[in-house]
């Protein structure tokens, strides 16, 4: 049953003591709000850093070349490591079984790419049919370059969305139309679009017909692969570890680089990468709670004060109260109702603020590594209740002290 005169009592007390009152509750709602905050950013860290392995397969796995820095069975360092065909038809032979997708790529470099008669500064790059699965870009028209592409040597080109903005905005579409990379026609068979638009800035090309129409000979300049994809995060990152410490290895006993020489050959692997990142994000998100429970247990601590001086400054009152025949847990519950009002009050209004916050802001926020900031709702609701509980937990040592006022000495009390 609302107790209406009870309720009012508390207002009247909140009134007279409103300065403390206000800067506890602040205290409060200022924790929930960072708490929520906090958790927010933790969040949208982990989003962003999701949305960032999304560019590529997530259990992409790359290959490039360095310089040795070590002295290795009679050769010098300083030696450049260059990958060539046969050792991408090997590694791909070797390890078939652990590979889902896989593609030699090369960088063509020193050539003049033309439409018509504007000229074009956007990279040509040969790759496999493979690489379109590899480096997760989707077909906005048409296709991307196939296996009869690569063995035919084709002259064909799949050109970015952003290229396709840039120069064919006066064609219907550029599919069949034909670019002219150092003086050689190559028909537009696709267009590709990547969740970057500076990702879309590439033009590419058959490797085969990179490597012999532009003097790129057997050579390349890396190699992806994607492996299969199992059960769990854990049970990836051990397949990705364990196909790149292998491939590693086949690669630095067939260039004779030192097990130890780590520029010589670089292999990345996503899975690798992500469960860092992940990690980190894991630690970051213990510090937010951290920062959070802290300032929480701060407000906390100033209910239980304001309470306290509550008590002091009801003293004589108590006294009668009890005079007039209160119980204990009357007195108990008159102090209580107070504590659990103003964390209540504070706590919901810092949890509302925060929440509304994030969600008008947070989907708008664009930075590296930070997306769409947000928290789950039944997480922050929780810590309310929790901080709710604590905070009559902590208004319960001055009620019972006001329980345990003599009515003599309450009654004397100035």
């Amino acid at each position: 049953m609302f107790d209406l005169e009870r309720w009012q009592e508390i207002f009247d007390t909140i009134r007279k003591n409103k300065l403390r009152t206000f800067l506890t509750g602040l205290s409060v709602a200022s924790g929930i709000f960072i708490l929520v905050i906090l958790l927010g950013f933790g969040q949208g860290m982990r989003n962003g850093i999701e949305n960032e392995f999304k560019q590529d397969a997530s259990t992409s796995v790359w290959v490039w070349p360095g310089v040795t820095s070590k002295e290795y069975k009679g050769l010098n360092p300083g030696r450049r490591i260059q990958l060539v065909n046969e050792n991408y038809d090997k590694a791909s032979a070797m390890f078939n079984d652990d590979i889902e997708y896989s593609s030699g790529r090369i960088f063509v470099r020193g050539v003049s790419v033309n439409y018509g008669k504007e000229a074009l500064i956007y990279g040509v790059q040969g790759v496999g049919s493979d690489f379109q699965f590899i480096d997760n870009a989707q077909m906005a028209e048409g296709r991307f370059i196939n296996y009869q592409d690569e063995i035919s040597n084709g002259k064909v080109a799949v050109i970015g969305n952003k290229i396709k903005k840039d120069v064919f905005g006066n064609v219907e579409t550029p599919i069949g139309e034909f670019i002219d990379i150092s003086g050689i026609p190559f028909k537009i068979v696709g267009i590709f679009k990547e969740m970057r638009e500076r990702e879309e800035e590439n033009i590419f090309i058959p490797i085969s017909t990179a490597q012999r129409t532009f003097n790129g000979g057997n050579r390349i300049n890396n190699m992806s692969f994607t492996l299969p994809p199992v059960d769990n995060f854990d049970a990836a990152v051990a397949q990705a570890v364990n196909f790149k410490d292998d491939l590693k290895q086949y690669l630095q006993q067939t260039h004779t680089v030192a097990p130890d020489d780590t520029g010589a050959i670089e292999v990345w692997s996503a899975m690798e990468e992500a469960k860092r990142y992940y990690g980190l994000t894991n630690n970051i998100k213990l510090f937010f709670w951290f920062v959070g429970v802290c300032t929480i247990i701060a407000g906390v601590v100033g209910v239980s004060n304001i309470m306290m001086i509550v008590v002091k400054e009801r003293t004589r009152e108590i006294g009668i109260r009890k005079a007039l025949g209160a119980k204990p847990w009357s007195i108990i519950a008159m102090i209580l109702h107070e504590a659990i009002f103003v964390t209540a009050i504070s706590g919901f209004g810092g949890l509302i603020f925060s929440m509304a916050l994030l969600e008008l802001v947070g989907p708008h926020i664009e930075v590296d590594y930070i997306m769409n900031p947000s928290v789950n709702f039944n997480v922050a609701f929780s810590t309310v209740i929790v901080l709710i509980v604590a905070g009559t937990l902590a208004g319960f040592v001055p009620a019972y002290r006001a329980a345990k006022v003599k009515v003599i000495e309450s009654l004397r009390d100035e």
